[in-house]
């Protein structure tokens, strides 16, 4: 093997055996269709790049050779159809295979790929396809996603619809044009600092943030596979998450085809503990990256009568870690969960590297790919144990972090100024350097003078033996400011009551400071969460304001 992603870095390590140490080298024209996947097919061209599989039983492998093939066949069909360099391509494809290919092509046509969720509203598409001036779409024949998109009128810029699995009057049936298309492809000359993705990035107010990044981010990500989900070469990589989010191409596309590994694919459409677990026996997966909901509920549905061996990493990502499911499930397998942390603007910027031992609930140590420091409000460095926000050195800009937010200077600016990128994410560190995460700045609860972390008391309230999740909010309260509330899932053979409801907060009274304990506390059936599982705090918050 090649151990292609070495092209690309030096690197250094401590005596420990851990990364300390790693700088990028890379030729202006870097372009991962180009320079990775057709090179891993020049080379390898039988290498296995992903298996994709449905709860129908339908499957398909795909070599690195194919993936070249079909992306650049992929390619010509786009380009016949008038897509161009530079034009913005806004893709809703789900977990479909043809994902895969599509934003390789994309990559090498230099065009923009703008990923979104299935689960869009027509408010939502029209919103994304004006405000980004959107030229082409290509999306799923299913969940009403054409819909949404032809309810979209009047918007001069959409010139382009392509409908996959299926037919669809007004619309080119991408399927077909693939296939008609020429596998012989010219090289699209791009440069490193021109744009290659934009994903939109809801925040806890006003409409989302186009989050833009440059061909740099592809790269940026080689450690994001390497160094924090330590992915094999020989191995099948699984990371649970819709195309629509940012986390796809985190765990599902460029750091681990760096690592020249297969990626595991399954399309379907609701989570189920036991169909993924089963899926990690047959199909032999050896890391597993997903939200730390999701391993909770492997550890709630129960581990018993699958096989779980051939697993050897496991990381979190997506919300903070509570110590429980940490503990449960490396009892349970004997793979402690390697938290890491980052944004739709970046890569993974903190975390528990391979060699290093991780502290339950901790973040890791900052990504040497970056410089990351912990500042008060006037930008001073914190010192061990205080709060303050994480920031991360754009001068000079490390491959991964974004180019800016897309026609918006005003909220570029907020966000980039003074040689920093201002990550509106609050935490501290120990006396040993690793970070603990706090909050989103305005997830920050703050209560008669006292900051309250909600995952802190998340993390009480799951040890309870009738808690199956929660979710921490702060309340508006005239006298304190904010109140403390918790919304809490009972486990079966628990009913709401106002007894359990002063147990609880009883609870938390005696496991942590009084002052934290949730003053308002509300039963629900289930937790808003995003398709890829993480639980919602803004949506119960805009419901409290109600």
């Amino acid at each position: 093997m090649r151990n292609l992603n070495l092209r690309y870095v030096d690197e250094e390590y401590d005596e420990k055996g851990i990364l300390k140490h790693v700088e990028y080298h890379y030729p202006d024209s870097y372009n991962f269709g180009y320079d990775v996947v057709d090179e891993i097919a020049r080379e390898e061209p039988d290498r296995l790049a992903m298996i994709w599989t449905n709860p129908e039983g339908e499957e398909r492998r795909y070599t690195f050779g194919d993936m070249k093939r079909m992306s650049d066949k992929t390619a010509n069909y786009l380009l016949s159809a008038g897509i161009q360099k530079g034009d913005m391509v806004m893709v809703i494809l789900k977990r479909h295979y043809q994902f895969w290919y599509t934003i390789v092509a994309l990559h090498k046509i230099g065009a923009v790929i703008v990923p979104a969720t299935f689960m869009l509203t027509k408010g939502d598409v029209e919103y994304r396809v004006r405000s980004a001036s959107i030229k082409a779409a290509i999306c799923t024949n299913m969940n009403g996603v054409c819909d949404a998109v032809d309810s979209a009128k009047d918007i001069p810029s959409l010139k382009i619809k392509m409908v996959v699995n299926g037919k669809r009057d007004g619309w080119m049936q991408f399927d077909e044009g693939v296939e008609k298309a020429s596998d012989k492809l010219e090289r699209v000359e791009t440069h490193v600092k021109e744009p290659m993705l934009m994903y939109f990035s809801s925040g806890t107010s006003g409409y989302p943030k186009m989050v833009l990044h440059d061909h740099l981010y592809s790269l940026g990500h080689l450690s994001t596979a390497k160094y924090w989900q330590n992915v094999d070469p020989e191995g099948i990589h699984l990371t649970i998450a819709d195309t629509g989010w940012g986390k796809a191409v985190w765990g599902k596309l460029y750091g681990q085809w760096h690592m020249e590994a297969a990626v595991f694919v399954y399309d379907y459409e609701k989570f189920e503990p036991h169909e993924i677990m089963n899926i990690v026996e047959k199909y032999r997966i050896t890391s597993l990256c997903c939200p730390p909901t999701m391993f909770r509920m492997f550890i709630n549905a129960g581990l018993e009568g699958h096989d779980l061996s051939s697993l050897k990493y496991c990381c979190i990502a997506g919300e903070a870690l509570n110590p429980d499911v940490f503990n449960s499930w490396f009892k349970a397998t004997g793979i402690k969960l390697m938290e890491g942390f980052g944004q739709t603007e970046t890569t993974c910027t903190v975390f528990n590297s391979v060699g290093m031992e991780p502290k339950p609930s901790s973040m890791g140590k900052p990504s040497p790919q970056y410089k990351v420091m912990i500042v008060d409000d006037n930008g001073n460095e914190c010192p061990a144990g205080t709060e303050g926000e994480i920031v991360i050195s754009y001068e000079p800009k490390p491959p991964g972090l974004m180019m800016c937010y897309y026609r918006d200077e005003e909220k570029t600016k907020k966000a980039m100024h003074d040689g920093w990128y201002h990550t509106g994410d609050v935490a501290w560190k120990d006396e040993d350097g690793y970070y603990w995460y706090v909050g989103r700045n305005d997830d920050v609860i703050k209560s008669s003078g006292y900051k309250i972390s909600p995952f802190e008391i998340e993390s009480v309230l799951v040890t309870h033996p009738a808690v199956i999740e929660c979710a921490v909010t702060g309340i508006p309260d005239p006298i304190r400011g904010q109140l403390v509330k918790a919304t809490v899932v009972l486990r079966e053979g628990y009913e709401p009551s106002e007894q359990l409801k002063k147990e609880l907060q009883d609870f938390v009274k005696h496991e942590t400071a009084p002052y934290k304990y949730p003053r308002a506390l509300d039963f629900v059936k289930e937790l808003p969460k995003t398709v890829n599982g993480k639980i919602q705090r803004g949506v119960i918050r805009e419901k409290d304001k109600k």
